[in-house]
C-alpha cells in the first residue's frame, strides 16, 4: 500500500465509524454529513466533494497538508505524519528499479558510476518540491493573530441582524469568509484591513460562526438566537431557502397549539406548493443537558395538499448539533430517519417501530439518560441506541411536518425537574 492508498482507506474507514458501509451507495447529503464530523472533530473545513473524491480514489497527487491533517484529527493524530507512522507497516515505499548498466560511448562519470548521477538527481528533485511546498498557494499561518467576535442588534426578533467584529490583518491566507452556521451557503467572503460585517439571521436558534481562511476554520464563535415564545414559519422544501414567517396572534385553540390553513393563506403562503411546516421554541436560558433530558408530548398533523407520505419530525436543537426523529405512516417506513450518535436512515434500517399514522392523536416520549436514547411511542419503548458523547445543553426545539401540526401538550424537562417547558395548553 502506498500512500495514496492509504488516503483512500482512511476515509473509507471514516464511513464505516459513521454507519457507512457502501460507499457507492452514498449521495452528497452523506459526503456532507462526513464533512461536518470530520470537522467538528478537527476544526478544519474539508467539503464533501473532496471527500468524495478522495474516497474513490480520484486524485494524482496528495491533498493539501491541512486536509490531511484534518483526517488524521478524525483519529486523534495531531498530524497525518503522525497517523502514517502509526500505520507505518502498511505503508510499502515505491521504489524505483534503476536501468541496467550499459557500455555505450559517452563521459566516464555518468557510464561507470550511475548511482551518484541518480542520487544527485534525487537531491535536486527533493530540493525543489521543499520550496515548491513553502510557496504553494493555500498555506495558512498566524491564525493565531485573528481576532472574531459579534453581538446582536435585537434581543429576540426575527429576522435579527448580527454584526461581527473580525480582524484578519496578519493572517497569511489566500482568502476569507465568515459563514452563520452549518449551512455553507451562508457564507460571506472578507477581506484584510476590514473589519465589520453585517449579516441577517432568518431562523431562531443556537448556531456556531465560523471564521474561515481558505478552506479552513481559525475560529468560531456561538451566536444564540432566542424567541422565548412560539415562532412559526413555512420554507419550501428544497436547498437554500428563505423562511415565510406565518404572524399570528391566536395560535392556541381549545386547548390545543396549532395553525389553520387559513392563517397560513392570510400570510400570502401558497399551500398548494410542497413545503414544511415548522413550529419553534427557543429560550434565552438554557438550563437541561443534552444527556438527560425528557421531552413529552402528543401530537398529530392535518394535511394541507395530497401527500403519500405525511411526516413529522420532531427535533431538538444542542450547541452544536441535533437531536431527531422523523415519523411518518408505516407504509412509508423508508422515509423514518433518527440522528442521535449518527444518522439512522429508514432505507438502510427498519424503522417501522417508530412510526405511527401521523394523522391521529399519538403520545410520544423521547428520554436522554447518560448519553442513551430511549423513544416511547404511546408508552411503550419502540427504539433505544447511543447518542453524542459531548454533553452540550439544550437550546430549543420545534415540530416540523409536511402539514400543520397539532400539539395537545409538551413538556421539555431535565430528570433533575428543571424546566425548559411545560404546557397543556
Amino acid at each position: 500500500m502506498n500512500e495514496r492508498d492509504l488516503v483512500k482507506d482512511v476515509i473509507l474507514e471514516v464511513f464505516n465509524k459513521c454507519g457507512y458501509t457502501d460507499a457507492v451507495q452514498m449521495v452528497q447529503r452523506d459526503f456532507d454529513f462526513i464533512s461536518s464530523e470530520i470537522e467538528k472533530k478537527s476544526g478544519i473545513l474539508v467539503s464533501g466533494t473532496t471527500i468524495k473524491r478522495l474516497s474513490l480514489g480520484d486524485f494524482s497527487r496528495l491533498p493539501q497538508v491541512a486536509t490531511l491533517n484534518a483526517i488524521a484529527s478524525y483519529f486523534d493524530h495531531k498530524t497525518w505524519q503522525d497517523l502514517k507512522i502509526s500505520r507505518s507497516a502498511l505503508i510499502q515505499p515505491e521504489i524505483e528499479i534503476p536501468a541496467p548498466i550499459t557500455r555505450e560511448r559517452g563521459s566516464r562519470f555518468f557510464r561507470n558510476k550511475p548511482v551518484y548521477f541518480t542520487a544527485a538527481i534525487l537531491v535536486i528533485i527533493v530540493i525543489f518540491g521543499f520550496y515548491l511546498f513553502r510557496s504553494r498557494p493555500g498555506s495558512i499561518s498566524n491564525v493565531e493573530k485573528a481576532a472574531f467576535s459579534c453581538q446582536r442588534s435585537t434581543r429576540n426578533d426575527m429576522p435579527n441582524t448580527v454584526i461581527f467584529n473580525y480582524d484578519v490583518d496578519h493572517v497569511n491566507a489566500d482568502s476569507f469568509f465568515i459563514q452563520q452556521s452549518w449551512d455553507k451557503n451562508r457564507r460571506k467572503r472578507i477581506y484584510k484591513h476590514t473589519h465589520t460585517l453585517t449579516d441577517i439571521y432568518y431562523e431562531p436558534g443556537y448556531h456556531i460562526a465560523k471564521l474561515i481562511a481558505n478552506d479552513s476554520i481559525i475560529k468560531t464563535i456561538d451566536v444564540h438566537i432566542p424567541t422565548d415564545r412560539w415562532f412559526f414559519y413555512a420554507i419550501d422544501n428544497v436547498a437554500n431557502y428563505i423562511p415565510e414567517y406565518i404572524h399570528t396572534d391566536k395560535y392556541v385553540n381549545n386547548g390545543i397549539l396549532g395553525l389553520s390553513a387559513q392563517q397560513v393563506k392570510e400570510n400570502n403562503i401558497d399551500i398548494t406548493k410542497d413545503k414544511l411546516y415548522q413550529y419553534a421554541y427557543f429560550p434565552s436560558d438554557m438550563t437541561v443537558r443534552s444527556n438527560n433530558f425528557r421531552l413529552k408530548t402528543k401530537i398529530r398533523m392535518n394535511e394541507v395538499r395530497n401527500s403519500l407520505c405525511p411526516y413529522i419530525t420532531i427535533e431538538l436543537f444542542c450547541q452544536g448539533y441535533f437531536i431527531v426523529m422523523k415519523t411518518t405512516n408505516k407504509g412509508c417506513a423508508n422515509q423514518a430517519y433518527l440522528l442521535l450518535n449518527q444518522e439512522i436512515k429508514g432505507n438502510e434500517t427498519d424503522l417501522t417501530a417508530v412510526t405511527f399514522d401521523v394523522n391521529q392523536w399519538t403520545d410520544v416520549e423521547i428520554a436522554s439518560t447518560n448519553n442513551m436514547v430511549h423513544i416511547y411511542i404511546n408508552n411503550k419503548e419502540v427504539f433505544s441506541g447511543p447518542c453524542f458523547e459531548p454533553v452540550k445543553y439544550i437550546s430549543g426545539f420545534a415540530f416540523i411536518s409536511n402539514g400543520l401540526c397539532e400539539v395537545d401538550n409538551v413538556a421539555l424537562t431535565g430528570l433533575d425537574g428543571k424546566i425548559v417547558y411545560n404546557n397543556e395548553f
